[in-house]
């Protein structure tokens, strides 16, 4: 069985495909010292809470996909084509995993279920357990048929091509093991990165607005961006942006922070700041990336409680949406290795029985349902669109 990552960086025209021969992909522990090792990385929303490792026990880890195979190709045309050529019918790890909660849900019965999870999360804000949580959801868009999974394999990648082409400012990665299944991301938030060994950055990702909106209200208004957001996403922003300058402070002296600043993802648009810093010590990235994940911006304050909560009240699980994926210590040819994780937003499973969507938003004592229902409508678009692609 062949396990692999297909993807294409923020403004890059070259795909990487990194595979695996044979073997399940090495589970990767919470703090795990990710200077000792390198490959594509996938990991869920549960792999690294600070006081939630699992003794023992090896669920809710990230995989690590060994590069036996790692090649750059021109376009994504010619990448998809290889891997076809190395998987064959060895398309094992995309078969269809556990069913959950939402699978056969009708439209109705979803939008209910959202009404009864935002009630009860937004109940804990207004009463001071929460400054802020974040609300996810899933929905699931049935095939025609149900796919063998070489046919399963097919439809990602084409919709990996799609993406590819459609989303020029986001990372787009389609990764598949037998841990994660099949799984595809268009996403534009950066977990943790290196440009040189010592040279890092991370960004504080928050606050949603369709394009289409601002700039609608720059036509109508003519004012500076940053004054049509609401004081809502404005809040919600600063909250993530904060709890990252607090935890590079228990690493690193060395901070800038930049922002924040209007961003464009496909047709939305985020509020952004961006850290960089310096890490002398390698061995201590994993670290990090425990102090980081999950951020504000998918989980909420305060951050163990927040998780405890989501796990226990959301009405389907997170599974790989919000957690994090990318290639660590790989290098081009000449080069030094440097290591690129993004959090996994904008994304889908694709299973032999259709398609499941996932997004979420952040919510706070003045958030308001419907606002927040349409928001995770919109980034579902993201990944909604693509699916005729895949068919």
């Amino acid at each position: 069985m062949t396990s692999f990552a297909l993807y294409r960086f923020p403004y890059g025209k070259q795909v990487t495909l990194v595979a695996q021969n044979d073997g399940v992909p090495q589970a990767v522990l919470p703090f795990y010292d990710f200077s000792r090792v390198k490959g594509f990385v996938i990991a869920p929303f549960d792999c690294m809470v600070t006081g939630e490792a699992k003794q023992g026990s090896e669920e809710g880890t990230a995989a690590l996909i060994r590069p036996d195979v790692a090649r750059l190709f021109d376009t994504a045309e010619d990448a998809v084509a290889a891997v076809r050529g190395i998987c064959g019918s060895q398309a094992g790890c995309v078969c269809s995993p556990t069913s959950t909660a939402t699978d056969d849900m009708t439209v109705e019965e979803e939008r209910e279920a959202y009404a009864h999870d935002f009630q009860r999360f937004h109940e804990k804000i207004a009463d001071g357990s929460f400054s802020k949580l974040v609300l996810s959801r899933c929905h699931c868009v049935k095939a025609a048929r149900p796919q063998d999974p070489t046919a399963v394999l097919s439809r990602g990648l084409n919709a990996f091509v799609k993406a590819s082409t459609n989303y020029p400012r986001v990372f787009v990665a389609l990764v598949c093991t037998p841990q994660s299944g099949l799984w595809l991301a268009a996403t534009p938030e950066v977990l943790l990165e290196s440009t040189t060994p010592n040279s890092w950055h991370t960004m504080a990702l928050a606050g949603t607005m369709r394009a289409a909106d601002m700039v609608q209200a720059l036509d109508d208004n003519d004012s500076d961006v940053h004054r049509l957001w609401s004081e809502k996403n404005i809040e919600e922003q600063r909250y993530v942006a904060t709890y990252i300058a607090r935890c590079l402070a228990r690493f690193t002296t060395d901070i800038y922070e930049d922002g924040p600043r209007t961003v464009r993802a496909a047709h939305l648009l985020h509020l952004r700041s961006d850290f960089t810093f310096t890490l002398d010590d390698g061995s201590k990235v994993g670290q990090l990336i425990g102090e980081l994940h999950p951020t504000p911006a998918v989980c909420g304050i305060p951050k163990e409680d927040a998780f405890r909560f989501i796990v226990g009240n959301e009405h389907t699980p997170r599974l790989y949406y919000s957690g994090f994926m990318g290639p660590v210590n790989m290098c081009a040819e000449g080069t030094e290795p440097t290591t690129h994780l993004y959090v996994s937003l904008r994304c889908m499973q694709l299973t032999q029985s259709g398609f499941r969507l996932y997004a979420g938003g952040g919510l706070l004592k003045e958030s308001d349902e419907e606002q927040e229902w349409q928001e995770t409508e919109a980034k579902m678009e993201t990944m909604r669109s693509l699916i005729q692609e895949a068919q």
